[in-house]
């Protein structure tokens, strides 16, 4: 017994102890000392202690204000941790007593400095307010004087007048030593709680309720004599109620790894999340917020910034009638009008479902937000007597929604259904195409609000191939130099990668790019068409030389007959892969080789024709080399037929690209005769 007294005594002093450690500005030499994540050492940075808050005071007059307190305390390792020193807070902003407020900010950067610990407090020129739009702003902070090896401090509180929780993430992509969770609901407000299924680590809840009680003032008057009186009266009153708790403590939360290739890290995270479904007073009905999907997207559409956005039209007509003059079909009528307003409006980078400053304004301007310029797309086709409606969507930067709700969707594109064919359209990308939305919309499925007021989910992956088809024409020169030609064709998203990425280059420092990291390549007659015809495949052209592509060994030479355009290593290293392969659409690559012999040569060996597939006809890679008198042909060709890879099937997928690497990579001998 005695032993078990002291081994209780000693656990309760070593959790105050840790506990007054992390008392805000107690930093300690040892966390300053520390070189390196004792658990993690590739993190340049780790939270040493996160506490984070959720509670619901009452205030007379405004009922129930959320208070939200978050208190962190940083270690930076190196330079690359610097980022860490930065937080950006994003907040509902809409009018006084309708917005969340940041509060009670304080941080401090701390130093170890000839042995003794030096403090900067953050002072107001580091603290920055952005408005994003109407709805949402910004306010950031980034504490003074960033040193590898320092240690950062910070607390705020947001207060807020909504019943809405934002989620609270239990990973960062650096390592968590510490992490403690306390929310704290009045009984009245009724919430479902959800652990994100996606993420491999599941933190453990703690729920538990406690007694409360509210007590607030009444002022009334004395009536006498059928008159009232100068004489006030104030009573108090009390109402108890039960709070409901949910705790959690978690230590070694290890960092949420970002991998190539991921649609969004953040659809992976451990996060803890809460939706309001309800609220229900004591003798009162309940008043239930649980949504079907069918009532969020019929909630979207009948608000004025939504629905009514598609309803006007007198601003556009005139030019409509115009541009449409004497045109009967509908496939050219939709191009023409999504060509239209590519053209007369830009997109200002901001994202949203709803109109920002309405599509009359942004028509009027030349500018404006996604749902500015898409709902005035979707209102243009409408007029043209073509059937259009509005596509909810949520991007991959906003994730994939798991419940119903408003939340859940931040974007919004257009869906043209005719008998003869169906399109998705999004007009705030210059480079975009019929069925080629930018890659910020192709997360899963969108839902498609019809006029009727019905509403489906509609897939957005793309199911076609975005084609490279590449015909390379090799001479080997008697100095074993190379010379010939390359001509290629891309077609649906790599094409318009290739204009987003290349169109406003000029052409030498194309030919830069091409030539970078290619040996002795030499690129001259650079032609290059269709480069702003976004409908069209990009086609480029041009001639090369190329030193050091052969190496001579005696009297025989052997090259890889892909030259430079051979993929020269596996980009999937690893041995084990946490989350999917997004590739965001199907890709096919052919290669059509003719190669001249050199005078005096002969064939002594070429690699052996050759088939492989990955899962199937999901991936298949395909070698088929010919030898026709003075030349040899080949075709090598490549496809994934799909968009996403899953997780479990990265090692065979990893082995497949190997594979493709490895026979790219085989050369050619040719011999003297």
């Amino acid at each position: 017994m005695k032993h078990l007294f002291l081994s209780a005594f000693l656990v309760l002093s070593c959790y105050a102890l840790d506990a007054q450690n992390f008392k805000f500005g107690k930093v300690s030499e040892e966390e300053l000392k520390e070189k390196v994540h004792p658990l993690d050492s590739s993190a340049n940075a780790a939270v040493l202690y996160k506490k984070e808050t959720v509670r619901f005071d009452y205030i007379q007059g405004d009922g129930f204000v959320q208070k939200r307190e978050v208190h962190e305390r940083i270690k930076i390792y190196n330079k690359e941790g610097f980022d860490w020193a930065t937080r950006k807070i994003r907040l509902y902003n809409r009018s006084n007593s309708n917005s969340e407020n940041l509060q009670s900010l304080k941080g401090y950067t701390y130093n170890l400095v000839d042995g003794k610990i030096e403090e900067d407090k953050l002072k107001r020129d580091g603290m920055f307010e952005e408005v994003a739009n109407k709805y949402w702003k910004y306010e950031s902070f980034t504490l003074p004087n960033i040193k590898e090896g320092c240690v950062v401090e910070f607390e705020y509180e947001i207060v807020s007048p909504y019943l809405s929780i934002d989620d609270i993430e239990f990973q960062y992509t650096i390592p968590i030593n510490q992490f403690e969770v306390s929310v704290k609901t009045p009984e009245y407000f009724i919430y479902n709680k959800l652990l994100n299924p996606r993420s491999s680590y599941i933190p453990k809840l703690i729920e538990s309720t406690a007694n409360r009680s509210i007590n607030y003032s009444t002022n009334s008057r004395s009536i006498s004599n059928f008159s009232i009186e100068n004489k006030s009266n104030i009573s108090q009153s009390k109402i108890d109620y039960k709070e409901n708790i949910i705790n959690s403590q978690e230590s070694n939360i290890p960092a949420l790894k970002n991998e190539p290739l991921i649609d969004n890290l953040d659809n992976y995270r451990a996060k803890l999340i809460l939706e309001h479904t309800a609220t229900k007073y004591p003798n009162e009905p309940i008043k239930s917020f649980s949504s079907s999907w069918d009532e969020v997207t019929k909630s979207i559409y009948d608000s004025p910034d939504f629905g009514n956005q598609l309803d006007r039209s007198g601003y556009y007509d005139d030019d409509i009638n115009a541009l449409l003059a004497g045109e009967t079909n509908n496939l050219k009528k939709t191009f023409l009008i999504y060509e239209f307003v590519k053209s007369k409006v830009k997109w200002n980078n901001f994202v949203g479902f709803t109109s920002d400053i309405g599509v009359r304004t942004a028509y009027k301007e030349g500018a404006g937000n996604s749902a500015d310029i898409n709902l005035m797309l979707v209102s243009m086709l409408r007029y043209a007597g073509i059937k259009a409606n509005p596509v909810l969507v949520s991007t991959k930067n906003n994730g994939i929604p798991l419940f119903p709700t408003r939340q859940g969707f931040n974007y919004v594109i257009c869906l043209v259904e005719t008998p003869e064919f169906n399109a998705l359209l999004d007009a705030t990308e210059r480079y975009s195409t019929i069925n080629t939305l930018p890659l910020r919309a192709l997360n899963w499925q969108g839902r498609v609000i019809r006029e009727n007021g019905s509403s489906d989910w509609i897939n957005l992956t793309p199911t076609v191939n975005s084609s490279e088809m590449i015909s390379l024409n090799v001479k080997i020169n008697p100095d074993l130099t190379i010379e010939g030609t390359v001509r290629s064709q891309t077609t649906n998203y790599l094409a318009m990668r290739f204009r987003d990425r290349f169109v406003n280059l000029n052409p030498d420092e194309y030919i830069k790019y091409l030539e970078k990291d290619k040996g002795e390549l030499v690129i001259t007659d650079l032609e290059i068409e269709n480069a702003q015809l976004a409908a069209e495949p990009v086609k480029v052209n041009y001639k090369y030389t190329l030193g050091g592509g052969i190496e001579e060994i005696g009297d025989k030479l052997y090259f890889s007959p892909l030259l430079f355009l051979t993929t020269k290593e596996n980009p999937f290293k690893e041995d084990k892969r946490d989350f999917p392969i997004d590739l965001n659409h199907p890709i096919s690559d052919k290669y059509m080789i003719n190669i001249m012999l050199p005078e005096g040569y002969k064939v002594e060996y070429l690699p052996k024709n050759e088939k492989f597939q990955f899962n199937g006809e999901i991936g298949e890679f395909s070698y088929l080399a010919i030898e026709n008198g003075k030349f040899l042909q080949l075709s090598v060709n490549f496809a994934i037929n799909t968009s996403l890879v899953l997780s479990s099937d990265y090692e065979y997928f990893k082995n497949f690209y190997g594979m493709l690497v490895e026979k790219q990579s085989e050369k050619i001998i040719l011999s003297k005769i």
